[in-house]
Protein backbone atom coordinates (compact mmCIF):
# COMPACT_ATOMS: atom_id res chain seq x y z
CA UNK A 1 0.00 0.00 0.00
CA UNK A 2 0.86 3.54 -0.87
CA UNK A 3 2.40 4.68 2.15
CA UNK A 4 0.71 8.03 2.32
CA UNK A 5 -2.49 6.26 1.74
CA UNK A 6 -1.40 4.12 4.53
CA UNK A 7 -1.11 7.64 6.83
CA UNK A 8 -4.66 8.37 5.82
CA UNK A 9 -5.93 5.09 6.68
CA UNK A 10 -4.37 5.73 10.23
CA UNK A 11 -5.84 9.54 10.68
CA UNK A 12 -9.28 8.39 9.75
CA UNK A 13 -9.31 5.32 11.78
CA UNK A 14 -7.79 7.63 15.06
CA UNK A 15 -10.07 10.03 14.59
CA UNK A 16 -13.13 7.84 14.69
CA UNK A 17 -11.64 6.24 17.82
CA UNK A 18 -11.57 9.72 18.95
CA UNK A 19 -14.97 11.23 18.05
CA UNK A 20 -18.40 8.83 19.06
CA UNK A 21 -20.40 8.78 16.56
CA UNK A 22 -18.32 11.20 14.05
CA UNK A 23 -17.80 8.78 10.95
CA UNK A 24 -19.67 10.64 8.48
CA UNK A 25 -17.94 14.10 9.75
CA UNK A 26 -14.40 12.66 9.46
CA UNK A 27 -14.40 11.36 6.35
CA UNK A 28 -16.21 14.26 5.25
CA UNK A 29 -13.06 16.89 6.82
CA UNK A 30 -10.97 13.99 4.77
CA UNK A 31 -12.72 14.74 1.91
CA UNK A 32 -12.19 17.99 1.67
CA UNK A 33 -8.85 18.32 2.51
CA UNK A 34 -8.13 15.65 -0.66
CA UNK A 35 -10.62 17.55 -3.13
CA UNK A 36 -9.79 21.26 -2.19
CA UNK A 37 -12.96 21.64 -0.98
CA UNK A 38 -14.92 23.25 2.40
CA UNK A 39 -17.24 21.91 4.54
CA UNK A 40 -19.75 23.47 6.80
CA UNK A 41 -20.90 21.81 9.79
CA UNK A 42 -24.61 22.82 11.49
CA UNK A 43 -25.49 21.76 14.82
CA UNK A 44 -26.44 22.84 18.63
CA UNK A 45 -23.22 24.02 20.97
CA UNK A 46 -21.34 21.01 22.38
CA UNK A 47 -21.13 18.68 19.82
CA UNK A 48 -17.53 18.62 19.15
CA UNK A 49 -17.31 20.98 15.71
CA UNK A 50 -14.73 23.12 16.86
CA UNK A 51 -12.69 20.11 18.53
CA UNK A 52 -12.94 17.99 15.71
CA UNK A 53 -11.92 20.97 13.29
CA UNK A 54 -9.08 21.92 15.46
CA UNK A 55 -7.64 18.78 14.90
CA UNK A 56 -6.69 20.11 11.22
CA UNK A 57 -3.70 22.03 12.65
CA UNK A 58 -2.63 18.54 14.15
CA UNK A 59 -3.04 16.43 11.64
CA UNK A 60 -1.45 18.31 8.75
CA UNK A 61 2.36 19.17 9.77
CA UNK A 62 3.74 22.57 8.38
CA UNK A 63 0.46 24.30 7.16
CA UNK A 64 -0.80 27.86 8.23
CA UNK A 65 -3.58 27.62 10.70
CA UNK A 66 -6.26 30.00 11.00
CA UNK A 67 -9.42 30.17 13.20
CA UNK A 68 -11.62 32.76 14.60
CA UNK A 69 -15.21 32.98 16.19
CA UNK A 70 -16.68 35.44 14.11
CA UNK A 71 -19.43 37.47 16.05
CA UNK A 72 -21.94 40.66 14.25
CA UNK A 73 -18.85 42.88 16.19
CA UNK A 74 -16.03 41.03 13.84
CA UNK A 75 -13.79 43.48 12.29
CA UNK A 76 -12.13 42.72 9.20
CA UNK A 77 -8.95 43.14 10.86
CA UNK A 78 -9.58 40.12 12.86
CA UNK A 79 -10.31 38.35 9.78
CA UNK A 80 -7.74 39.42 6.97
CA UNK A 81 -4.99 41.57 9.13
CA UNK A 82 -4.89 45.23 10.25
CA UNK A 83 -4.27 48.13 7.57
CA UNK A 84 -0.27 48.23 7.23
CA UNK A 85 0.81 51.79 8.49
CA UNK A 86 3.84 51.89 6.63
CA UNK A 87 1.89 51.63 3.67
CA UNK A 88 -0.62 54.06 4.28
CA UNK A 89 2.05 57.07 4.80
CA UNK A 90 2.66 56.35 0.80
CA UNK A 91 -1.21 56.82 0.09
CA UNK A 92 -1.51 52.55 -0.52
CA UNK A 93 -4.27 50.97 1.21
CA UNK A 94 -2.97 47.91 2.31
CA UNK A 95 -3.33 45.07 4.97
CA UNK A 96 -0.46 43.16 6.53
CA UNK A 97 -2.07 39.64 6.38
CA UNK A 98 0.62 38.03 8.85
CA UNK A 99 -0.61 34.90 10.54
CA UNK A 100 -4.46 35.69 8.98
CA UNK A 101 -6.95 34.32 6.94
CA UNK A 102 -5.21 35.45 3.51
CA UNK A 103 -2.29 33.53 4.18
CA UNK A 104 -3.15 30.16 5.94
CA UNK A 105 -3.81 26.69 4.12
CA UNK A 106 -6.46 25.48 6.28
CA UNK A 107 -9.13 28.04 8.22
CA UNK A 108 -12.02 26.95 10.66
CA UNK A 109 -14.72 29.57 10.88
CA UNK A 110 -16.97 29.59 13.81
CA UNK A 111 -20.69 31.34 13.84
CA UNK A 112 -19.95 31.59 9.99
CA UNK A 113 -23.26 32.73 9.46
CA UNK A 114 -22.78 36.04 11.93
CA UNK A 115 -20.31 37.68 9.34
CA UNK A 116 -21.05 40.93 8.74
CA UNK A 117 -21.36 42.98 5.56
CA UNK A 118 -17.68 44.30 6.34
CA UNK A 119 -16.53 41.07 6.17
CA UNK A 120 -18.71 39.36 3.73
CA UNK A 121 -17.22 40.61 0.48
CA UNK A 122 -13.92 39.51 1.18
CA UNK A 123 -14.81 36.41 2.70
CA UNK A 124 -16.67 35.18 -0.45
CA UNK A 125 -13.75 35.70 -3.03
CA UNK A 126 -11.08 34.57 -0.86
CA UNK A 127 -13.49 31.21 -0.48
CA UNK A 128 -14.34 30.77 -3.59
CA UNK A 129 -11.70 32.35 -5.65
CA UNK A 130 -8.59 31.73 -3.30
CA UNK A 131 -7.85 35.23 -3.83
CA UNK A 132 -8.04 38.13 -1.56
CA UNK A 133 -7.82 41.77 -2.89
CA UNK A 134 -4.68 43.88 -1.17
CA UNK A 135 -3.83 47.15 -2.18
CA UNK A 136 -4.03 47.33 -6.25
CA UNK A 137 -4.14 43.89 -7.31
CA UNK A 138 -6.00 40.35 -6.03
CA UNK A 139 -3.19 38.08 -4.42
CA UNK A 140 -3.31 34.37 -4.34
CA UNK A 141 -3.71 32.78 -1.02
CA UNK A 142 -2.83 29.15 -0.04
CA UNK A 143 -6.36 27.97 1.01
CA UNK A 144 -6.82 24.54 0.81
CA UNK A 145 -9.87 23.91 2.83
CA UNK A 146 -12.57 26.12 5.02
CA UNK A 147 -14.32 24.38 7.76
CA UNK A 148 -17.70 26.29 8.64
CA UNK A 149 -19.47 25.92 12.36
CA UNK A 150 -22.71 27.54 13.17
CA UNK A 151 -25.23 26.20 15.76
CA UNK A 152 -28.05 27.42 12.95
CA UNK A 153 -29.28 27.62 9.10
CA UNK A 154 -28.92 31.29 8.27
CA UNK A 155 -32.54 32.90 7.93
CA UNK A 156 -34.17 33.83 4.75
CA UNK A 157 -33.19 37.46 4.05
CA UNK A 158 -30.08 37.73 5.62
CA UNK A 159 -28.22 38.04 2.54
CA UNK A 160 -26.17 34.97 3.57
CA UNK A 161 -27.04 32.61 0.60
CA UNK A 162 -24.16 32.95 -1.29
CA UNK A 163 -21.91 32.32 1.88
CA UNK A 164 -23.95 28.95 2.70
CA UNK A 165 -23.30 27.78 -0.76
CA UNK A 166 -19.47 28.28 -0.95
CA UNK A 167 -19.59 25.01 1.24
CA UNK A 168 -20.05 21.91 -0.58
CA UNK A 169 -20.15 19.14 1.85
CA UNK A 170 -22.70 20.27 4.76
CA UNK A 171 -23.07 18.10 7.68
CA UNK A 172 -25.77 18.23 10.49
CA UNK A 173 -24.53 17.46 13.73
CA UNK A 174 -26.88 16.78 16.88
CA UNK A 175 -25.62 15.10 20.19
CA UNK A 176 -24.49 11.36 20.96
CA UNK A 177 -27.59 9.14 20.81
CA UNK A 178 -25.72 5.64 21.68
CA UNK A 179 -25.74 4.99 25.64
CA UNK A 180 -22.39 3.24 25.47
CA UNK A 181 -20.39 5.44 23.22
CA UNK A 182 -21.76 8.40 25.45
CA UNK A 183 -20.23 6.32 28.38
CA UNK A 184 -17.07 5.82 26.55
CA UNK A 185 -17.12 9.71 25.60
CA UNK A 186 -17.47 10.49 29.31
CA UNK A 187 -14.81 7.96 30.68
CA UNK A 188 -12.20 8.88 27.99
CA UNK A 189 -12.74 12.85 28.40
CA UNK A 190 -9.08 14.28 29.44
CA UNK A 191 -7.03 11.68 28.13
CA UNK A 192 -4.71 13.16 25.62
CA UNK A 193 -3.61 10.94 22.55
CA UNK A 194 -1.09 11.66 19.85
CA UNK A 195 -2.74 11.55 16.74
CA UNK A 196 -1.05 10.14 13.64
CA UNK A 197 -0.07 13.05 11.20
CA UNK A 198 1.06 13.47 7.67
CA UNK A 199 3.18 16.50 6.11
CA UNK A 200 2.04 18.98 3.69
CA UNK A 201 4.15 17.59 1.15
CA UNK A 202 2.44 14.14 1.66
CA UNK A 203 -0.83 15.73 1.42
CA UNK A 204 -0.21 17.55 -1.79
CA UNK A 205 0.76 13.77 -3.16
CA UNK A 206 -2.56 12.58 -2.03
CA UNK A 207 -4.39 15.21 -4.02
CA UNK A 208 -2.53 14.54 -7.24
CA UNK A 209 -3.08 10.86 -6.81
CA UNK A 210 -7.30 12.13 -6.30
CA UNK A 211 -7.45 14.24 -9.69
CA UNK A 212 -5.93 11.25 -11.13
CA UNK A 213 -8.42 8.54 -10.34
CA UNK A 214 -10.86 7.07 -12.99
CA UNK A 215 -14.78 8.27 -13.11
CA UNK A 216 -16.26 5.46 -15.33
CA UNK A 217 -19.07 6.97 -18.03
CA UNK A 218 -21.78 4.90 -15.52
CA UNK A 219 -20.85 7.56 -12.86
CA UNK A 220 -21.07 10.42 -15.53
CA UNK A 221 -24.37 9.05 -16.68
CA UNK A 222 -25.54 8.19 -13.11
CA UNK A 223 -24.88 12.03 -12.85
CA UNK A 224 -26.78 13.29 -15.47
CA UNK A 225 -29.67 11.13 -14.66
CA UNK A 226 -29.96 12.35 -11.01
CA UNK A 227 -29.39 15.94 -12.00
CA UNK A 228 -32.85 15.53 -14.31
CA UNK A 229 -34.20 14.12 -11.47
CA UNK A 230 -34.13 16.95 -9.42
CA UNK A 231 -34.67 18.98 -11.89
CA UNK A 232 -38.12 17.16 -11.82
CA UNK A 233 -38.79 18.04 -8.11
CA UNK A 234 -38.14 21.94 -8.79
CA UNK A 235 -34.20 21.33 -7.80
CA UNK A 236 -31.48 22.88 -9.57
CA UNK A 237 -28.26 22.81 -8.22
CA UNK A 238 -25.64 24.43 -9.79
CA UNK A 239 -23.30 23.50 -12.69
CA UNK A 240 -20.55 24.54 -10.67
CA UNK A 241 -21.70 22.22 -8.10
CA UNK A 242 -21.62 19.44 -10.07
CA UNK A 243 -18.33 19.77 -11.30
CA UNK A 244 -17.02 19.92 -7.46
CA UNK A 245 -19.12 16.65 -7.21
CA UNK A 246 -16.50 14.66 -9.28
CA UNK A 247 -13.70 16.14 -7.19
CA UNK A 248 -15.10 15.02 -4.21
CA UNK A 249 -16.36 11.45 -5.64
CA UNK A 250 -12.81 10.90 -6.88
CA UNK A 251 -11.05 11.60 -3.19
CA UNK A 252 -13.90 9.12 -1.82
CA UNK A 253 -12.55 6.73 -4.09
CA UNK A 254 -8.90 7.75 -2.74
CA UNK A 255 -10.30 7.52 0.71
CA UNK A 256 -11.10 3.95 0.20
CA UNK A 257 -8.10 2.69 -1.69
CA UNK A 258 -9.42 2.57 -4.88
CA UNK A 259 -8.58 4.20 -8.22
CA UNK A 260 -11.80 4.10 -9.70
CA UNK A 261 -15.26 5.72 -8.58
CA UNK A 262 -17.94 3.25 -7.90
CA UNK A 263 -21.73 4.24 -8.35
CA UNK A 264 -21.98 3.90 -4.40
CA UNK A 265 -19.83 6.98 -3.51
CA UNK A 266 -22.57 8.85 -5.21
CA UNK A 267 -24.24 8.66 -1.42
CA UNK A 268 -21.60 11.44 -0.68
CA UNK A 269 -24.08 13.87 -2.39
CA UNK A 270 -26.57 13.81 0.03
CA UNK A 271 -24.76 16.23 1.40
CA UNK A 272 -24.22 18.46 -0.71
CA UNK A 273 -26.98 18.60 -3.57
CA UNK A 274 -29.44 20.56 -1.60
CA UNK A 275 -29.56 24.27 -0.89
CA UNK A 276 -32.45 24.97 1.45
CA UNK A 277 -33.04 22.44 4.42
CA UNK A 278 -36.49 21.99 3.09
CA UNK A 279 -35.21 20.25 -0.07
CA UNK A 280 -32.69 18.19 2.19
CA UNK A 281 -34.78 14.86 2.48
CA UNK A 282 -35.92 14.93 -1.15
CA UNK A 283 -32.32 15.44 -2.36
CA UNK A 284 -31.24 12.10 -0.41
CA UNK A 285 -34.05 10.19 -1.44
CA UNK A 286 -33.26 10.97 -5.32
CA UNK A 287 -29.73 9.97 -4.60
CA UNK A 288 -30.59 6.90 -2.89
CA UNK A 289 -32.81 5.79 -5.45
CA UNK A 290 -29.90 5.68 -8.05
CA UNK A 291 -27.27 4.57 -5.28
CA UNK A 292 -29.04 1.71 -3.53
CA UNK A 293 -29.10 -0.65 -6.37
CA UNK A 294 -25.70 -0.23 -7.22
CA UNK A 295 -24.65 -2.11 -3.86
CA UNK A 296 -25.17 -5.01 -5.77
CA UNK A 297 -23.46 -4.35 -8.50
CA UNK A 298 -20.61 -2.84 -6.21
CA UNK A 299 -20.45 -6.24 -4.33
CA UNK A 300 -20.37 -8.37 -7.74
CA UNK A 301 -17.24 -5.82 -8.75
CA UNK A 302 -15.51 -6.45 -5.99
CA UNK A 303 -16.23 -10.25 -5.91
CA UNK A 304 -14.56 -10.31 -9.53
CA UNK A 305 -11.56 -8.45 -8.54
CA UNK A 306 -11.04 -10.99 -5.56
CA UNK A 307 -11.56 -13.82 -7.56
CA UNK A 308 -8.63 -12.47 -10.44
CA UNK A 309 -6.31 -11.82 -7.46
CA UNK A 310 -7.03 -15.49 -6.15
CA UNK A 311 -6.45 -16.61 -9.86
CA UNK A 312 -3.60 -14.51 -10.78
CA UNK A 313 -1.80 -16.09 -7.46
CA UNK A 314 -2.80 -19.07 -7.79
CA UNK A 315 -0.58 -18.71 -11.31
CA UNK A 316 2.64 -17.65 -9.58
CA UNK A 317 3.74 -19.84 -7.20
CA UNK A 318 6.38 -16.62 -6.04
CA UNK A 319 6.20 -15.13 -2.35
CA UNK A 320 5.55 -11.90 -3.67
CA UNK A 321 3.03 -12.58 -5.45
CA UNK A 322 1.14 -14.25 -2.87
CA UNK A 323 1.88 -11.47 -0.11
CA UNK A 324 1.03 -8.88 -3.04
CA UNK A 325 -2.04 -10.96 -3.26
CA UNK A 326 -3.19 -11.49 0.43
CA UNK A 327 -2.60 -7.34 0.80
CA UNK A 328 -4.93 -6.30 -2.23
CA UNK A 329 -7.36 -9.47 -0.48
CA UNK A 330 -6.85 -7.16 2.60
CA UNK A 331 -7.96 -3.95 0.89
CA UNK A 332 -11.24 -5.28 -0.82
CA UNK A 333 -12.30 -6.66 2.84
CA UNK A 334 -11.45 -3.09 4.07
CA UNK A 335 -13.87 -1.55 1.60
CA UNK A 336 -16.65 -3.98 2.40
CA UNK A 337 -16.57 -2.70 5.91
CA UNK A 338 -16.98 0.56 4.80
CA UNK A 339 -19.78 -0.56 2.60
CA UNK A 340 -21.38 -2.60 5.52
CA UNK A 341 -21.05 1.18 7.25
CA UNK A 342 -22.99 3.26 4.49
CA UNK A 343 -25.38 0.62 3.40
CA UNK A 344 -26.51 -0.97 6.75
CA UNK A 345 -29.85 -2.61 4.82
CA UNK A 346 -27.08 -4.93 2.99
CA UNK A 347 -25.09 -5.88 5.63
CA UNK A 348 -26.16 -9.83 5.46
CA UNK A 349 -24.27 -9.71 1.67
CA UNK A 350 -21.73 -7.72 2.43
CA UNK A 351 -20.26 -9.97 5.56
CA UNK A 352 -21.22 -13.17 3.30
CA UNK A 353 -18.38 -11.42 0.52
CA UNK A 354 -16.37 -10.35 3.39
CA UNK A 355 -16.17 -14.12 4.86
CA UNK A 356 -15.25 -15.32 0.81
CA UNK A 357 -12.69 -13.31 0.66
CA UNK A 358 -11.21 -13.97 3.88
CA UNK A 359 -11.52 -17.44 2.76
CA UNK A 360 -9.40 -16.91 -0.37
CA UNK A 361 -6.52 -15.04 1.44
CA UNK A 362 -6.22 -18.07 3.55
CA UNK A 363 -5.98 -20.35 0.73
CA UNK A 364 -3.22 -17.94 -0.58
CA UNK A 365 -1.66 -18.14 2.48
CA UNK A 366 -1.94 -21.92 2.94
CA UNK A 367 -0.84 -22.61 -0.72
CA UNK A 368 2.28 -20.75 -0.75
CA UNK A 369 3.57 -22.26 3.11
CA UNK A 370 2.56 -25.74 1.13
CA UNK A 371 4.75 -24.71 -1.66
CA UNK A 372 7.66 -23.40 0.34
CA UNK A 373 7.50 -26.76 2.16
CA UNK A 374 7.25 -29.31 -1.13
CA UNK A 375 9.97 -27.34 -2.66
CA UNK A 376 12.34 -27.44 0.63
CA UNK A 377 12.66 -23.50 0.44
CA UNK A 378 11.72 -23.01 4.49
CA UNK A 379 14.14 -21.65 6.09
CA UNK A 380 14.20 -20.05 9.78
CA UNK A 381 13.66 -16.56 8.16
CA UNK A 382 10.44 -17.90 6.32
CA UNK A 383 9.47 -19.29 9.86
CA UNK A 384 9.68 -16.44 11.24
CA UNK A 385 8.20 -14.42 9.07
CA UNK A 386 4.91 -16.37 9.22
CA UNK A 387 5.59 -16.49 13.06
CA UNK A 388 5.35 -12.80 13.08
CA UNK A 389 2.34 -12.65 10.61
CA UNK A 390 3.98 -11.16 7.42
CA UNK A 391 1.05 -13.20 5.39
CA UNK A 392 -1.54 -10.37 6.48
CA UNK A 393 -3.78 -12.86 8.25
CA UNK A 394 -7.39 -11.30 8.83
Amino acid sequence: MDPNLRKLEEIKQSLNAKFYEREHEVEGILLALLARQHLLMIGPAGTAKSALSTELAKIIDGTNYFQWLLTPFSTPEEVFGPLSLKELEVGVYKRNTRNKMPEADLVFLDEIFKANSAILNSLLTLINERLFYNGDAPVETPLISVIGASNEYPEEGEGLEALFDRFFLRYEISYIEDEQNFLSMLKSEGKMEELPSMDLKELYQLQELTDNVHVPDEVFETLVTIRQALFDEGIRPSDRRFKQALCVLKAKAVLHQRNHVQLGDLSILENALWETLDQKETVCNVIRRYTTHSVERTLATIEREAEEIYDMAVRDHSAEAGMEAMEKLKVLVGELEQLKEDEPAEATKIIELSNKLTSLSKEVENSRVDEQYTDGTVDSTSEQNETEGVFFRM
